[in-house]
């Protein structure tokens, strides 16, 4: 199965559905950021610390990985730095576009799979903001070993993912508040029949993939990382009422 062809064509229809990760920036958003307030997110509910980030991002090399849809890079764009967006998603990327003309930002739009950069050379980037998405990707490692070659030493990554847990409950039945485990990890939705996933995610919905902690944190550590941060947020659906759903983390290429 073609995982990134055909999340490619779902996460376009999303766009069209109106999924709140595809809806771009207001113009009121940029304009405060102009003056200083802003805010972006890794995962669903709680804005990355500022502490994160440098205290001023003029002429940084930002990479928003796999982060289309018109949200993260234009607010960096509008605070000097200099952004690249790269996102499976033609329709997200437009997104962005879409902003950056509004606004007059200057932002590049690169479209690819996240497990490959080679469109980048090595060492070019400052800081990747990697928000909760490759939970759309069946492997992650060639992830974290494709951020850290590209970033600089010293270089920032921070990246959001799903907590594995979320996916040992029966979909439907867990939006309705009953929590009935059915799968064992990791999930893997390439593993149904087309008339299971369509059950669970509805016909448009990206395909899905659980990842271990060993596989996310570890994963990073092993990719040769060095983690800084950690936090952990919720999210809005009733399981969200009795576990975090998401875990964020702020890691570092050693300069030496």
């Amino acid at each position: 199965m073609d995982v990134s062809s055909i999340n490619r064509k779902r996460w376009d229809k999303q766009v069209e559905l109106g999924n709140p990760w595809t809806i771009p920036c207001s113009p009121e958003i940029i304009a405060a950021a102009r003056q200083g307030e802003w805010s972006v997110l890794l995962t669903e509910q709680k804005p990355v610390p500022r502490r994160w980030f440098p205290d001023d991002l003029r002429g940084l090399d930002i990479l928003c990985l796999a982060s289309g849809g018109g949200q993260q890079g234009p607010i960096f764009a509008s605070l000097g730095a200099n952004v690249t967006v790269f996102d499976l998603s033609p329709r997200q990327l437009e997104q962005d576009r879409m902003v950056a003309r509004r606004e007059g930002l200057k932002l590049v739009t690169v479209e690819g799979d996240m497990r490959d950069l080679s469109a980048f050379g090595n060492e070019c980037f400052d800081l990747i903001l990697h928000p909760v998405s490759n939970v759309f990707c069946p492997e992650v490692l060639p992830v974290w070993r494709e951020a850290f070659r590209v970033l600089r030493k010293g270089g920032v990554l921070l990246a959001g993912f799903d907590n594995p847990c979320n996916f040992i409950f029966d979909f439907p039945k867990a939006e309705q508040g009953v929590f009935e485990v059915k799968y064992s990890l990791p999930y893997d939705a390439t593993r149904l029949t087309e008339e299971q996933r369509q059950r669970e995610f509805g016909e448009d919905s990206p395909l899905e993939f659980s990842h271990s902690l060993e596989e996310q944190i570890g994963g990073q550590l092993q990719a040769g990382f060095r983690l800084l941060d950690i936090y952990e947020d919720g999210q809005n659906s009733p399981l969200g009422k009795f576990m975090p759903g998401y875990i964020a983390t702020r890691a570092v290429k050693p300069s030496s």
